[in-house]
């Protein structure tokens, strides 16, 4: 059968106004731009993702000073972009003493235009007042920064807010999201990366970027870093065929029998060419297969112990504890809530 065609990429624009914070803006950008590229960049693994197109869009093109300082420069104006798959407010400072009320005409023209064309319109913290002020929360779940629930209250009665949630995908289809405080424009990253790109790749997105609990450092986030480049095709060989064959029992020694090499002078060699120990890289091969069954599967860990070459289960639970700073179970917890849609 013929290969699918790779899918169009997601369109996902962040409204720019003065009002808007730019740290916001431009985290959601680069968190997006990196989807389906960062990770193959990072630890030379490639998975098959559907990439996501962040553009900043604004009145005009001119570069534009939010209310805290801060220079945003959109990357096109309300009228060139036609269709977004996913429009973004994010959090906005009123220090002018002026409610939300009667604010952002243009703004809000432009985004019950995109909604009726199909998009999925997300705010962040107070980002959620430009949204109501486009009448798309009335009679909607949503929430916003526990600062704004008065001006809600005076203000927009028909929303039926839930200032306690961090994310709340409301409305039909789910095509109305909200997010919390500032700092949940992580949540709402994660989701849509999840919704359009899959679960695989949000936890990809989270061990990179270290979204979610960093109390145990980010050890747990790190992965198997690209092994160095080389030419020595006995050693990428040897890596080739450890790659399916990790799991047995001694594969030290087999790859170095493999090789024709003196195991001693195989170990040299491994090293100098990959940066890694011949042991380090196969208990670094094991421990990131754990870590895929562990945030994929309820498989028991004794068995994922067993299935990755570990026959003593206290054996692998130690080895992985020290490669992540938390135990098995610690990490599935942590990375199968993560972006679950």
């Amino acid at each position: 059968m013929p290969a699918s065609a790779p899918q169009r990429p997601v369109s996902i624009s962040l409204v720019a106004v003065p009002e808007v914070s730019a740290a916001i803006v431009l985290s959601l950008h680069e968190v997006f731009a990196y989807v389906g590229v960062a990770w193959e960049a990072l630890t030379g693994d490639r998975f098959e993702t559907r990439s996501m197109v962040p553009r900043i869009v604004g009145r005009n093109t001119e570069p534009m000073r939010t209310s805290i300082g801060a220079i945003l420069v959109p990357d096109h104006t309300f009228a060139e972009m036609h269709r977004s798959d996913v429009v973004i407010v994010a959090d906005l400072f009123l220090d002018d003493g002026q409610g939300p009320v009667g604010r952002w005409r243009d703004e809000i023209a432009w985004i019950r235009d995109q909604y009726s064309r199909g998009a999925i319109v997300c705010s962040v913290c107070t980002g959620s007042m430009m949204l109501t002020e486009a009448g798309l929360l009335d009679g909607v779940d949503a929430t916003t920064h526990w600062s704004a629930t008065q001006t809600f209250a005076d203000c927009y009665p028909r929303v039926i807010l839930q200032p306690e949630r961090l994310l709340v995908p409301g409305g039909h289809e789910h095509r109305i999201v909200t997010s919390g405080g500032s700092a949940s424009w992580t949540e709402l990253a994660l989701y849509l990366v999840a919704r359009f790109c899959g679960e695989a790749e949000a936890r990809r997105t989270a061990r990179i970027f270290l979204f979610g609990d960093l109390s145990h450092g980010q050890m747990p986030f790190a992965a198997m870093v690209r092994p160095k480049q080389h030419d020595d095709e006995i050693i990428a060989d040897s890596q080739q065929w450890i790659a399916d064959h990790y799991a047995m029992p001694n594969p030290v020694s087999q790859m170095a029998y493999r090789s024709g090499l003196a195991e001693r002078t195989f170990k040299r060699r491994f090293a100098k060419c990959t940066g890694y120990a011949p042991l380090d890289y196969v208990q670094s091969l094991r421990i990131e297969e754990a870590k895929q069954m562990l945030e994929t599967t309820n498989t028991a860990i004794d068995d994922i112990a067993l299935d990755v070459g570990y026959e003593d289960p206290n054996s692998f639970r130690r080895l992985f504890k020290r490669t992540t700073s938390i135990t098995p179970s610690q990490y599935r917890l942590k990375f199968q809530s993560i972006a679950a849609v």
